[in-house]
């Protein structure tokens, strides 16, 4: 199946959280990102404390909606690319749109549409399983195990917080969010991989107010004429 090159990023993203969340029981817990700099043991109360309002804020409200710009820095390819993009995230169920490319996931389905190709591929991702792709939510709550956090950086504004993984062998080198203080809302997320690759995820807007419809999370063909549907559950 066919993929832009910013879903194809994405989703590679995608599949390091996924590779985090299943080494959780292994003796060296993990989640995303590189090579830590610290110590094993060593956790920033302060951080902790931040990380801890900003997933309250946004596990406590009816949805978190985003719009973003996704910038992909090649520095071995040295190439630069920036796509625009939206997430909807309710519970367990989410809404991804990305150029050439929507994901709706209603809890229990998905549904991934190719634009140009006019296609979409229906999956029914395993409940069992705690990533991104099948539990949402858990992207709140991520940072519990398998990192070392540590407060970088206060302005007036925001915090800048630095995330580390504790597997070594991790593709993700570290994650650094900013955080703003008013509302505890995300402004800027960056993702540094060991391939030369850094993802930055510029939020143009954060909504934690929104109360989507059901069949916000629903595929509805009757929208989409003609568009071939390929059901694989």
């Amino acid at each position: 199946m066919f993929l832009s090159p910013t879903s194809q990023l994405w989703n590679r993203f995608c599949r390091d959280l996924i590779r985090t969340r299943e080494m959780k029981h292994t003796p060296a817990l993990i989640i995303l990102l590189v090579v830590s700099a610290y110590a094993r043991g060593q956790t920033d109360p302060e951080a902790i404390r931040i990380m801890d309002r900003f997933s309250s804020a946004a596990l406590s409200a009816p949805s978190v909606s985003m719009k973003f710009s996704l910038i992909t820095d090649d520095i071995a390819n040295s190439k630069k690319d920036t796509a625009n993009g939206s997430l909807v995230i309710s519970k367990d169920q989410y809404r991804l749109e990305l150029p050439g490319n929507i994901i709706w996931f209603n809890g229990s389905v998905s549904w991934n549409y190719l634009v140009n190709e006019k296609e979409v591929t229906i999956t029914k991702p395993d409940r069992r399983d705690e990533s991104f792709m099948s539990r949402p939510g858990t992207i709140f709550t991520l940072y519990k195990k398998g990192y070392k956090i540590r407060l970088l950086e206060e302005t007036a504004s925001a915090w800048i917080i630095d995330l580390y993984p504790e597997d070594t062998g991790n593709e993700l080198i570290r994650i650094r969010l900013t955080i703003g203080k008013n509302n505890y809302n995300l402004l800027n997320a960056e993702y540094k991989r060991k391939d030369g690759i850094t993802l930055t995820l510029k939020v143009s807007e954060y909504n934690l107010k929104t109360v989507p419809d059901a069949s916000f999370f629903t595929f509805n063909p009757k929208n989409y004429k003609g568009v071939e549907i390929i059901d694989m559950r």
